[in-house]
């Protein structure tokens, strides 16, 4: 049944349908109102047998879910921001030791200077760190990706991020659709691990491995991961069954007006639905919304994408000095065919991605491999011309010392 619901709570709701065993959390904005909608109901009774730790840090949050996981608990934690780079090295040893926990990742930009306002710079920063990335277009999306995620985790082994647009959805009210218990139940069967930690039945895991096998291990890892696309299909059709909803049944690749359009606006997360009220507007221009960003589901993209005329790949996040990051990777998925790729970055920091300002964007004959969207061109301009103007440090220190040098040498 639909309910008004904060994006937060309803994700909440849904994690705690999906019977998690053990919940380590350490709070950070803006995805704090999830763990503590989720300690509440530990802490009354209503989310039971569930071990709810406060913890010291979001190192000991993802440490604590990992020894959970291998000792035979689902195991489920939330972050954001500066807090998913604080845990890394065990984001990295979760997915290694093939430890499915779910994690959801309240996107918000990375500092400095400190900003807790949305983007994706957090997720996209451990892109590469083995975990299957999730991105939520809207708030219903991002109750039911959990479902999917605690399935998929479980049944490949490996841990799943659902990353979701902080405060943007995290903190919006709005008709949310949360999956009965029964439903749930059906879909997500009770945790049995491939491995666990036993003191009846002692194991080694996590063993250090040298040059004779790290490649193997790796390989496995990769091929694994790979495997997710098509499994992830099958339980989402099986999910969109189970709820009655054909309409949610979450893809891959979602392709709005996209298949035949002259160009194509590709991009993550939330902004996806003001492109498409943009599109609706606009003759032969349609959109991509990218749900599984890792593994990157290149054939799909692809497939949609071979007719185009011109790809524009919507940033949420910079790599100084490289660019787009998602657009390396649709770039790749298009190699041979000759289409022009461009980025454009927006939204960094919080900063609105405005229906005007794409629409005008998208008018344009001829866009730059690189453009910033809303970009104050008189801060720029103001800034750099300070700069110019600025003596260099080490050279007005060196002429310093030089005519020190000269004065010792003439007294």
């Amino acid at each position: 049944m639909r309910r008004q619901l904060e994006g937060s709570r309803a994700i909440a709701e849904t994690v705690a349908c999906c019977r998690p065993g053990v919940i380590p959390a350490y709070p950070i904005t803006p995805q704090t109102h999830i763990v503590e909608a989720l300690g509440t109901m530990v802490r009354k009774g209503q989310l039971a047998p569930c071990r709810f730790l406060t913890v010291e840090s979001e190192f000991a949050a993802m440490s604590a879910a990992i020894g959970a996981s291998l000792t035979g608990s689902r195991a489920y934690t939330a972050t954001s921001s500066q807090g998913l780079l604080y845990m890394t090295e065990a984001v990295f040893n979760a997915a290694g030791l093939g430890a499915p926990i779910v994690m959801t990742v309240a996107n918000r930009a990375i500092g400095a200077p400190i900003n807790i306002w949305n983007d994706q710079s957090d997720s996209m920063a451990l892109r590469d760190s083995g975990w299957i990335q999730l991105h939520a277009p809207d708030n219903q999306a991002a109750a039911d990706l959990h479902v999917l995620a605690f399935r998929l985790a479980e049944e490949l082994s490996v841990p799943v991020m659902v990353c979701v647009d902080g405060f943007v959805l995290t903190h919006a009210f709005e008709p949310i659709d949360v999956p009965e218990q029964e439903i749930v139940d059906a879909v997500l069967p009770p945790y049995r691990p491939r491995q666990v930690l036993d003191p009846d039945d002692p194991v080694t895991i996590g063993a250090m491995v040298g040059p004779e096998a790290f490649t193997e291990v790796r390989y496995l890892a990769d091929r694994r991961l790979r495997s997710a696309p098509p499994a992830f299909e099958r339980i989402a059709a099986e999910f969109a069954e189970a709820v009655g909803a054909p309409q949610r049944r979450a893809r891959c690749v979602q392709d709005y007006r996209a298949t035949g359009a002259d160009t194509v606006v590709v991009a993550l997360g939330s902004v996806t639905g003001t492109l498409r009220d943009v599109v609706d507007s606009i003759d032969g221009v349609g959109v991509l919304t990218i749900t599984m960003y890792r593994p990157f589901p290149a054939e799909e993209i692809r497939a949609v994408l071979v007719g185009a005329r011109r790809i524009v790949v919507l940033e949420r996040a910079l790599a100084p000095g490289a660019s787009g990051i998602v657009t390396s990777d649709v770039r790749s998925a298009l190699a041979g065919l000759d289409v022009p790729v461009q980025t454009v970055i927006a939204g960094l920091g919080g900063r609105p991605i405005g229906a005007a300002s794409l629409r005008e964007l998208l008018a344009r004959p001829g866009l730059e491999d690189v453009t910033f969207l809303d970009l104050r061109e008189d801060v720029i301009d103001r800034e750099l011309g300070r700069e110019t103007v600025r003596e260099p440090i080490a050279e007005r220190d060196g002429e310093a010392a030089v005519e020190s040098a000269g004065e010792r040498a003439g007294a």
